[in-house]
């Protein structure tokens, strides 16, 4: 016997736009958003000599997961600032999907990645409306797609990068557990766990939902075959390294490994004593919203306990300890926040409630600010996104 996860708040049909209008209402903002970033982040481009295909398409992640789509995993290393580099490192299924698609499309590898993403995003502000108007309602829901969409980082969703593609998959296997059909939420989390190392998310979330669900069968198969995806590339990597845990031996590596927060503690201590770049103080800025958000977010919980579905919250809390407990890669903290959607609730609840002149220029400040910052990360930061 099942049980349900979401109550929704008796509201009047009659003042709500049907599902299908709201959710393209919903998309048709976050690509007007997107759209906008874009533009401004190519003509940035062509100021400096560059490209944009260089800057969307062909920079950091974006020149391994285009590497592994053309020549698979060549477990080449390269040395430099004391670092070594693995590419097993980069899940399979986006670069597959390039390989794919630019087999069967006339564009290249760059063009392919570049559409992959184009669509991915919108899916993924489909799928994300899609779960939060179970939660809050319609206009709650298209807040928060437009809050995700002009986040700091919100570039990297029109670039080479799996975000997308990842959240796009997060966010409708998160819609199936809300409608209970769980084999469908377990097959798209063995996608997501082949799409990036916090496919751990959501296969927590899937786990979450077979242990609410007591003794239904479908529940527990979805969480059976939900971690599938991950732990094969884990498998694989730790295989072609001859280690059972060669995975976190190649994490390492890049500078990166779990350490409860303390790294991220102390790098934040850091940027407090000296200067950095302006990357690492905006990232910074993010995880600490990120904290104060997933607080809000419990505290709401907790006083009314059937506001928010039990597989929302922990899929965020792992979202958010992976980025928090992660230490290195400092300026990627605020991308790896980007799938944490359900940390936008508390904020866009209050837009709701604010007065139109404020919530209009509230997201008109946002807007400049995550248009111009995305223009400043894939042009002139001059580090990884």
């Amino acid at each position: 016997m099942s049980t349900t996860l979401v109550k929704a708040a008796p509201t009047p049909p009659a003042r709500h736009r049907p599902a299908w209008t709201s959710a393209a209402h919903a998309v048709g903002w976050y690509a007007a958003a997107r759209l906008t970033g874009l533009l401004v982040a190519v003509v940035a481009a062509a100021a400096t000599g560059r490209g944009p295909r260089t800057a969307l398409g062909a920079s950091w992640d974006s020149v391994h997961y285009l590497s592994i789509a053309a020549h698979g995993y060549r477990t080449w290393y390269v040395t430099g600032s004391g670092l070594t580099y693995s590419d097993l490192a980069f899940f399979p299924l986006y670069p597959a999907l390039i390989r794919a698609g630019s087999a069967v499309l006339p564009l290249s590898p760059v063009d392919t990645a570049l559409l992959i993403s184009a669509v991915a995003g919108c899916v993924a502000a489909w799928g994300i409306h899609s779960v939060v108007r179970m939660v809050a309602g319609p206009r709650t829901a298209t807040v928060v797609v437009v809050l995700w969409a002009l986040l700091p980082h919100a570039i990297v969703l029109t670039t080479a990068y799996t975000e997308a593609l990842f959240i796009a998959l997060c966010a409708w296997a998160l819609h199936a557990l809300l409608r209970e059909r769980y084999l469908l939420a377990g097959g798209l989390a063995v996608a997501a766990g082949l799409t990036r190392p916090s496919g751990l998310a959501v296969i927590a979330a899937v786990v979450t939902a077979a242990v609410l669900a007591r003794r239904d069968r479908r529940a527990w198969a979805g969480a059976l075959i939900a971690p599938l995806g991950w732990l094969a590339h884990v498998a694989w990597a730790g295989a072609r390294t001859g280690r059972p845990l060669g995975y976190l031996d190649i994490q390492a590596k890049w500078g990166s490994h779990f350490d409860f927060g303390y790294g991220t503690l102390r790098f934040a201590a850091h940027l407090l004593l000296t200067r950095e770049q302006p990357l690492f103080y905006g990232a910074m800025l993010v995880v600490a919203a990120a904290v104060v958000a997933f607080v809000l977010l419990v505290r709401g919980a907790l006083r009314q306990p059937d506001s928010l579905p039990p597989v929302l919250l922990v899929y965020t809390a792992v979202l958010l300890a992976l980025a928090v407990g992660q230490t290195g890669n400092w300026g990627c903290k605020a991308r790896m926040l980007l799938p944490a959607f359900p940390l936008l609730l508390p904020a866009a609840a209050a837009l709701c409630r604010a007065r139109r002149t404020a919530a209009y220029a509230t997201v008109t400040v946002l807007a400049v600010v995550s248009v111009a910052y995305g223009a400043y990360l894939v042009v002139f930061a001059g580090k990884p996104l």
